[in-house]
C-alpha cells in the first residue's frame, strides 16, 4: 500500500470510531460491499495501519483512581543504558505509556495506580530500582479533560454517492 484513497482513509476513520463493526456494517458505511473491504481491511492490517483491536477500559471502575506523569532521569545517556531502560520498562504494567524526551529528564511515562500509596510503593520498590534510574520527577493528575486513543485523521466524505462513484 504505497498511498491511503479515501475508501481506506473512511475506513480508518470508521474503525477508529468503532472497532467492533462488522464487515459488512464497515462495508455499508464507507461504501463498499463486503468483499473489498474486507480485503483493504487485510491489507491495512498487513501494512502496518491498523495495529491492533482494543476496549477501552474505565480505570477508576477498576480501582485505578491515581494517574501520574514521571519524569525519568538516567544516571547516564548511552544508546546502550538508553535501551536497558527501554526494555525494563516495557515490562511494568503500571507504565501505560512510555516516551523518550527531549529537554530534561530521559523518558516522561504515565503510570496508574490504585492509591498514593501504591503509586510510591512502586517509586521505591520498582522504578527506583531499574539499572542506572538517577532520579523521578512525578506530578498527578487532578482530573481528565480528554483521553483519547484516536489520531486526528483527515476528513472524508460521508456521502455515499461520494464514496460510491468508483468501486474497486
Amino acid at each position: 500500500m504505497n498511498q491511503l484513497d479515501r475508501f481506506d482513509w473512511a475506513i480508518l476513520n470508521e474503525l477508529q470510531s468503532n472497532a467492533r463493526l462488522t464487515n459488512a456494517e464497515l462495508a455499508q458505511r464507507v461504501g463498499l460491499s463486503a468483499a473489498p473491504c474486507w480485503r483493504r481491511v487485510r491489507a491495512l492490517e498487513e501494512a502496518g495501519y491498523i495495529t491492533g483491536y482494543h476496549a477501552t477500559l474505565d480505570r477508576h471502575k477498576l480501582g485505578l483512581g491515581v494517574l501520574a506523569f514521571v519524569r525519568v532521569d538516567a544516571a547516564q545517556n548511552t544508546a546502550d543504558i538508553t535501551q536497558g531502560m527501554e526494555e525494563s520498562i516495557r515490562r511494568l504494567p503500571e507504565v501505560t505509556s512510555c516516551h523518550y524526551i527531549s529537554g530534561a529528564g530521559t523518558f516522561e511515562l504515565q503510570v496508574v495506580a490504585r492509591d498514593l500509596e501504591s503509586f510510591s510503593g512502586f517509586i521505591r520498590n520498582v522504578l527506583l530500582r531499574l539499572p542506572q534510574v538517577k532520579d523521578v520527577h512525578t506530578t498527578f493528575s487532578l482530573g481528565e479533560v480528554k483521553s483519547s486513543s484516536s489520531l486526528p485523521l483527515p476528513a472524508v466524505p460521508t456521502n455515499k454517492t461520494a464514496l460510491n462513484h468508483k468501486q474497486p
